[in-house]
């Protein structure tokens, strides 16, 4: 389940990540072990290390082309335990991107963000419209909502959260029946 709640209108202090940001740099390789808090030591090390000893919870990630490409690894729940809010790039991996939306964890594409930005600055970003502001330089991108079962996913804190809610919804859950 994700570390945060997706309410809809999310916003935070920026880091600002380049293009081609791979899930290597995310959730590097040779940190598949141990807790998730151990994990997340790790996260951005080869490109930036010292990011996961300063971000804080409610920071968001404004990102450049291509983000999150690379292997299949759950990389964004390093992402989560560090508390970082949302990744908002130019242009997401789909694979990072379904990866994300599955684990609870919010992201949307957004061309014309990266530019908007510098590090440091407030982000304020309305999934339900579209619209991802700079609170600082009042500039503003507007990009395409999510897909209606990607909203519900994150409403529901994840995939497998909402598949139990929608289980649990069911006429006669719970009822044992004989073969």
């Amino acid at each position: 389940m994700s570390n945060t709640v997706f309410q809809g209108v999310l916003s935070g202090r920026v880091w600002k990540f380049g293009d081609n940001t791979t899930t290597d740099y995310i959730m590097p390789g040779f940190a598949h072990s141990g807790t998730a808090a151990e994990m997340a030591k790790f996260c951005m090390y080869a490109n930036r290390p010292g990011f996961a000893a300063e971000a804080r919870p409610g920071d968001i990630i404004i990102g450049g082309r291509n983000f999150g490409c690379g292997s299949s690894r759950p990389a964004s729940r390093n992402l989560q335990t560090l508390g970082i809010t949302c990744v908002i790039a130019e242009s997401l991996s789909r694979l990072f991107f379904r990866s994300a939306i599955n684990l609870g964890f919010p992201v949307l594409p957004c061309p014309g963000v990266y530019e908007i930005f510098e590090e440091g600055d407030t982000a304020q970003v309305d999934f339900r419209t579209g619209e991802v502001r700079n609170l600082d330089s009042g500039a503003a991108v507007q990009t395409h909502t999510l897909p209606e079962i990607a909203a519900r996913i994150l409403e529901a804190g994840g995939v497998v959260e909402l598949l139990r809610r929608e289980y649990a919804a069911r006429p006669g859950h719970g009822r044992q029946t004989s073969p």
